[in-house]
């Protein structure tokens, strides 16, 4: 009988430790930042080698003194960075927030699109990515509170109170969380467009989870989410883009590729079940993630101007 309770005992204190030291891991797995996320001129070769046609955009505002960049300080008092194109006085401001692991170099294809409109451009690094300050990715949960507070800058720098913000992949799921706070005083109107985002952070670790090492969510994506609590001031479970487009009182288009296995495509169909109001559904075919608009980029560009009212 000893030697039962003994054996039982190991083994708890196994999968404990186990359990543990898998949680840590998870997390340093998904929320480690690129150990190379400050080399810019490596994002610009990527970027032009991806989308050609970015050079010579990117030449023609650097003569003209078109792109800048600036660095502000956060009230959590990390210093962030971002790209910025001024338009005319007073011209609408798009807000285009990048992927995991990526920066916003990664997707000034996409601020193209926005620039070429007539529109002013804002495009932060978000939290822990690229030039900003962090020592570990949100999932753009707590980035949300980072891009309410640049919208509120560039609304004050552009004298613009008409905004869009458009987001891929972990960028479009924080576009989703910004929808459902409160806007900044100085913005009227503002537009969301997300682009393959993920229900919540829950739902999209639970299936790269079972995807990548074939393990069911207990024990160990409760223990990583209670250690993410810990470590971080936030939970898997509650950062959630379903319930912030639930609470989303403007407009909103949705994308999403239907050979997505990454943020697998069905996720976009409770989101946009979630979403009351002035919405529209796009699904691209034979898009994986984040790929709608390099299949499709006329109708990509046509879908989104359409959506945002532009001629």
């Amino acid at each position: 009988m000893r030697r039962f309770f003994i054996i039982v005992v190991a083994a708890v204190v196994l999968l404990l430790v186990a359990t543990v030291g898998g949680s840590f891991y998870m997390l340093d797995y998904s929320l480690a930042p690129d150990t190379n996320r400050t080399d810019t001129a490596s994002c610009f070769r990527r970027l032009a080698k991806r989308h050609p046609e970015m050079g010579p955009w990117i030449d023609s505002l650097r003569a003209i003194g078109c792109l800048r960049d600036t660095f502000v300080t956060m009230p959590s008092g990390e210093r962030h960075h971002a790209y910025f194109v001024r338009s005319v006085e007073g011209a609408r401001t798009a807000v285009v927030l990048h992927g995991w692991r990526n920066c916003a170099i990664d997707f000034m294809h996409i601020g193209r699109l926005y620039q070429q409109a007539g529109f002013n451009l804002l495009m932060p690094d978000l939290h822990a990515h690229g030039l900003s300050d962090g020592e570990a990715i949100g999932m753009g949960w707590n980035e949300r509170q980072d891009v309410l507070h640049w919208m509120a800058l560039a609304a004050r720098l552009f004298s613009s109170d008409d905004f869009v913000v458009h987001g891929v992949s972990m960028g479009a799921a924080t576009t989703m969380n910004v929808s459902g706070e409160t806007m900044p005083r100085e913005i009227k109107t503002v537009r969301f467009v997300e682009d393959c985002g993920y229900t919540s952070v829950w739902d999209e670790f639970r299936h790269e989870l079972s995807e990548e090492f074939g393990l069911p969510p207990f024990p160990l994506l409760y223990a990583a989410s209670w250690l993410c609590k810990v470590k971080y001031g936030w939970s898997f479970s509650e950062a959630s883009p379903q319930e912030q487009v639930r609470r989303c009182p403007y407009p909103m288009l949705f994308i999403h590729g239907d050979a997505d296995d990454f943020v697998p495509s069905p996720m976009v169909h409770p989101l946009y079940e979630a979403k009351q109001g002035e919405k529209q559904l796009w699904i691209t075919r034979g898009t994986i993630h984040a790929k709608s608009f390099s299949n499709y980029p006329e109708e990509y560009a046509r879908r989104v101007l359409e959506f945002i009212h532009v001629k």
